[in-house]
């Protein structure tokens, strides 16, 4: 007997995109800014439900100097392997390796455990004006995804 599922029907994105953080719209990336001059990386959880469930996640070795758009590791979706593009430059000081271990952090918890990397920005001051607040990034995930929902 051959099962052949039916076609879903799309399920428009229902997410969250949290306020305390800076979007980049290209790559579906957050940085998030620390008080030791360090920041946060990241897939929005837009940017997961665009590639589908990340089943492994894979960082850049530390000390890796990335430039902006370039690949600061690689994900591993149902479908393909893709490389996760850097929204600013920086100097990689470590990956996240609880996301690595368990890439179910990624698609669970964003914005919170599955975070991708911790880095220090080499050129914040002019990069950072390329990023979106969370009001700007929410008005592009409107215009790619009309029937988002937010929390």
């Amino acid at each position: 007997i051959h099962y052949f599922p039916r076609p879903m029907a799309h399920q428009p994105f229902h997410g969250s995109v949290p306020d305390d953080r800076l979007y980049c719209p290209r790559h579906d990336m957050w940085v998030q800014a620390l008080d030791s001059g360090e920041v946060l990386i990241g897939a929005t959880g837009f940017g997961i439900f665009l590639a589908g469930e990340i089943i492994a996640f894979t960082a850049k070795p530390k000390g890796a100097e990335v430039a902006i758009g370039k690949g600061l590791g690689t994900v591993e979706c149902r479908k393909t392997v893709l490389a996760v593009h850097a929204p600013i430059s920086f100097i990689l000081l470590e990956g996240n390796e609880a996301a690595e271990e368990r890439p179910a952090l990624v698609n669970q918890q964003p914005y919170a455990a599955g975070w991708m990397v911790r880095a220090r920005p080499t050129d914040w001051e002019t990069e950072k004006a390329g990023l979106l607040d969370a009001a700007a990034y929410r008005q592009h995930i409107l215009k790619v995804e009309p029937e988002a929902r937010f929390d």
